[in-house]
C-alpha cells in the first residue's frame, strides 16, 4: 500500500471567478431608469411596479424612483417582488391639478342661411335648315 496519496488531482483544479451575483440597490435607495437592482439565476426575486427583466433574470428600473420589496400572500406566497415607488415631483403635481375653467358666455347662434340655388338659363333652340 502506498505511503502517499496520489497527486495526480491537483493538476484539475479550475479556479472559476464568481458571477457578481445578488441586490445591487436596497429598499429605500434612490435609483435611476436603467439602473440594475437585483443580479439573479432565476426568478428569486419577481419584477414589480416600475420594475423589469432582463433575458438573464437582472431585474431593473423602469422609472426613477425609489426601491421597495414585498412579499406576496395567498396563491403567489413566497414570492418577492420589487417595486420602484415614483416620487411626485412639484412639476408633476402642478401638472395634475386642473385647469381653472372660466365661464364662457353663451352666444345665440344664428339660424343657417339658406343659399339661393343658381338660375337656370334656357338653352337655346337650333333650327336645322334642310
Amino acid at each position: 500500500m502506498a505511503h502517499t496519496k496520489a497527486q495526480g488531482a491537483a493538476n484539475r483544479t479550475v479556479n472559476v471567478e464568481g458571477k457578481r451575483l445578488g441586490i445591487k440597490r436596497y429598499a429605500g435607495e434612490m435609483v435611476n431608469a436603467g439602473t440594475i437592482i437585483v443580479r439573479q439565476k432565476g426568478t428569486k426575486f419577481h419584477p414589480g411596479i416600475n420594475a423589469k427583466m432582463g433575458r438573464d433574470f437582472t431585474i431593473f428600473a423602469s422609472e426613477s424612483g425609489t426601491v421597495s420589496y414585498r412579499g406576496m400572500t395567498g396563491h403567489h406566497r413566497g414570492q418577492k417582488y420589487i417595486d420602484i415607488k415614483v416620487a411626485e415631483t412639484k412639476a408633476k403635481k402642478a401638472a395634475k391639478k386642473p385647469a381653472k375653467v372660466t365661464p364662457r358666455k353663451v352666444v345665440a347662434k344664428k339660424p343657417p342661411v339658406k343659399k339661393a340655388a343658381p338660375k337656370k338659363v334656357p338653352a337655346k333652340k337650333t333650327t336645322a335648315k334642310k
